[in-house]
């Protein structure tokens, strides 16, 4: 064989070798990744070839499969109350993919978890068709419904939460929208995903969890809650601050909606008047790093909040004194998600220890059997036991005695905080109307923490207050938290 074909010849040899290597890369160590690969089709279309498992509320179903007819993808997700459920739910679109609880427990609901191997090897030998598991929520479906119904069609978002476990009970955002309305991938699927997206009021946007606000006066709990662990303070003696205060190293101050009992206020008096002469005061003697790391002990600045659907993070950031000393009555740079908020009395609910907040109460495998339980954790212990009653008492004056009153519930402890939180250029924005609080039930062993936003921008400005407007969602919620 002369030079030139023996090139050739080692040359043609060498492609067939790296054919054979690339075909075998591919069928053995790229095959999973391919098979399960979201732009394979083939993969899609088992996913919508069997009825996807439920989403379970108490013992019902909130979610269900039904068939289609000129597609290739057999079954497509549908909804019962799709609007009220929406924001614990997510979406499942076979056009548009899924999110929130759908997407994140997508192989139990589509029965091609791991776990489930044993479900799908005995539903092959007997011949059974092939079934998704069921997740099963905390959720509370009057409390979702008392929530829904309270914001009505005014924007904002209600979170509630068990004190003692840390079950999220209910999670509700307005405006909301329905996930049956796009769950296909039909024309007018993809109209109304559209639509959905253009909107400028965000229907799609989870509010409870992923929208931060200024939380204006509701903060004020944090503050005094760091008053008391610094031992400097106590809930009955005088604060000695004065009726308007000056923001130091600024010409500005700060004044009180309630005249005459600001100046000399004690931290009860300063709550239950919402004094913001008083708090101000207090979180610039704190400083700003005494108040980043209270603020992070009720849950702000975590990232990784998973729910399990994450939460978006809660900020209190660093800030100068007078931006620290806005901070401390929930303005400046001073950010929270309502959970984050309802995570903080529930804080105080449950003596000073705070829960991981879950939705998520147990995953079941089709045959009933429990795959994964939730056991509830500590998150962080931002109060004394001692010091948490303390605020208790001073949330309660709030709630019988302030500018809570609207939250009062016969035969129930109820504690309590009001927030109206400017934004907006010069403040030129309408406020929101805040409120946080928990009851507690002394016949039985029910609790429940609260949050409530409005955004309402329907309101007259002069008529928007968290104690007029938010506190009155919030005792529909509670009550129907406590089986009023």
């Amino acid at each position: 064989m002369n030079k030139p074909l023996r090139r050739v010849a080692v040359f043609c040899g060498l492609l067939v070798i790296a054919l054979l290597v690339r075909v075998n890369w591919i069928q053995f160590v790229e095959a999973d990744e391919l098979r399960n690969h979201e732009d394979n089709r083939r993969v899609a279309i088992e996913r919508y070839a069997h009825p996807r498992g439920n989403i379970i509320v108490g013992d019902k179903a909130i979610t269900g499969s039904a068939e289609t007819s000129g597609s290739d993808f057999q079954y497509k997700r549908t909804y019962k109350d799709g609007p009220l459920w929406a924001p614990v739910t997510g979406y499942a679109s076979q056009a548009f993919g899924a999110n929130q609880l759908e997407a994140l427990n997508d192989g139990i609901l589509t029965g091609n978890d791991d776990r489930l191997f044993f479900n799908r090897t005995i539903d092959m030998i007997t011949g059974k068709d092939k079934k998704g598991g069921n997740v099963v929520t905390t959720l509370d479906a009057n409390v979702q419904k008392a929530a829904f119904e309270g914001l009505g069609d005014r924007k904002g978002a209600v979170a509630a939460i068990d004190p003692e476990t840390g079950a999220i009970l209910g999670l509700a955002s307005s405006p909301s929208y329905d996930p049956s309305s796009f769950a296909g991938n039909s024309n007018e699927d993809a109209k109304n995903w559209k639509s959905l997206n253009d909107d400028k009021d965000k229907p799609m946007l989870n509010r409870a969890l992923r929208e931060t606000y200024p939380p204006g006066s509701t903060f004020k709990v944090v503050t005094a809650a760091a008053a008391l662990e610094s031992g400097k303070y106590d809930m009955d003696e005088s604060t000695g601050a004065p009726e308007t205060y000056k923001l130091p190293l600024s010409t500005n101050t700060l004044g009180n909606e309630v005249k005459g009992v600001c100046e000399d206020a004690t931290l009860r008096e300063a709550l239950q008047w919402s004094c913001n002469s008083v708090y101000a005061m207090i979180s610039d003697k704190v400083g700003n790093e005494g108040m980043i790391e209270m603020s992070e002990k009720f849950g702000f600045g975590n990232a990784e909040l998973d729910t399990p659907v994450r939460a978006a993070e809660s900020i209190y950031p660093e800030m100068d004194r007078p931006q620290n000393a806005m901070g401390g009555i929930g303005q400046a740079s001073n950010r929270a998600t309502p959970l984050q908020m309802a995570m903080v009395a529930s804080a105080v609910a449950n003596d000073g220890e705070l829960m991981k907040p879950y939705m998520v109460e147990k995953l079941v495998a089709p045959n009933l059997n429990d795959i994964e339980v939730t056991q509830p954790q500590t998150l962080s212990e931002p109060l004394s036991g001692e010091n948490a009653q303390k605020m208790q008492q001073m949330m309660e004056t709030v709630v019988n005695e302030g500018t809570g009153s609207n939250a009062r519930i016969d035969g129930a402890t109820v504690g309590g905080k009001t927030g109206t939180a400017q934004h907006g250029i010069d403040n030129r924005d309408l406020p929101y109307a805040w409120f946080i609080s928990y009851a507690k039930d002394p016949d039985s062993d029910k609790q429940i923490a609260v949050a409530v936003v409005v955004e309402d921008a329907s309101a007259n400005r002069d008529d928007i207050s968290g104690g007029g407007v938010a506190a009155p969602i919030a005792k529909s919620v509670m009550e129907a938290g406590l089986g009023r």
